[in-house]
């Protein structure tokens, strides 16, 4: 797990964001907080409209952008209003139908927050199951292993 991961404990930013009322700029900034990619893109222009929106109180236009600048293999798979709740599911395979997605899901009464929810989910879901860039070597065998051809060729 990120360091940056570790310090804001994403359980318990989840539980944040799921009983906050509205959005503010201190839980945007936490959830910013635990973002790998976007501190190493710098005053970047994508970077630069991010701040933009944040400064412009809108969440949910940032919210998107900053999954876009995050989240590149991840795509808004359905957003519905239900019974006074936004639905948000995220998923690598938009194309696929439903039944064989496996997207990621969140709700809340506030857009921005079920968008956000969705994202904090697919970074904790990420940083479980990271894969290193460089395949995995196998232990070398034991010393007492020895290959023998059994072949019978008569």
């Amino acid at each position: 797990m990120t360091a940056a991961l570790r310090h804001n404990h994403p359980p318990s930013l989840c539980a944040r964001l799921h009983h906050a009322q509205a959005m503010t700029r201190a839980l945007m900034f936490d959830i910013m907080h635990g973002c790998r990619r976007l501190p190493s893109l710098g005053q970047s222009e994508r970077t630069a409209r991010v701040m933009r929106l944040i400064d412009a109180e809108a969440w949910t236009d940032a919210a998107l952008a900053l999954m876009e600048l995050e989240l590149p293999l991840w795509q808004v798979r359905r957003i519905a209003y239900d019974e006074g709740e936004w639905h948000c599911a995220l998923s690598r395979e938009r194309e696929l139908p439903d039944w064989l997605d496996a997207a990621v899901e969140a709700h809340h009464a506030d857009l921005a927050l079920a968008l956000l929810s969705a994202f904090v989910e697919v970074q904790v879901l990420a940083v479980e199951v990271s894969r290193p860039s460089v395949p995995t070597v196998r232990p070398a065998p034991d010393s007492l292993y020895e290959p023998v051809a059994c072949e019978n060729f008569s």
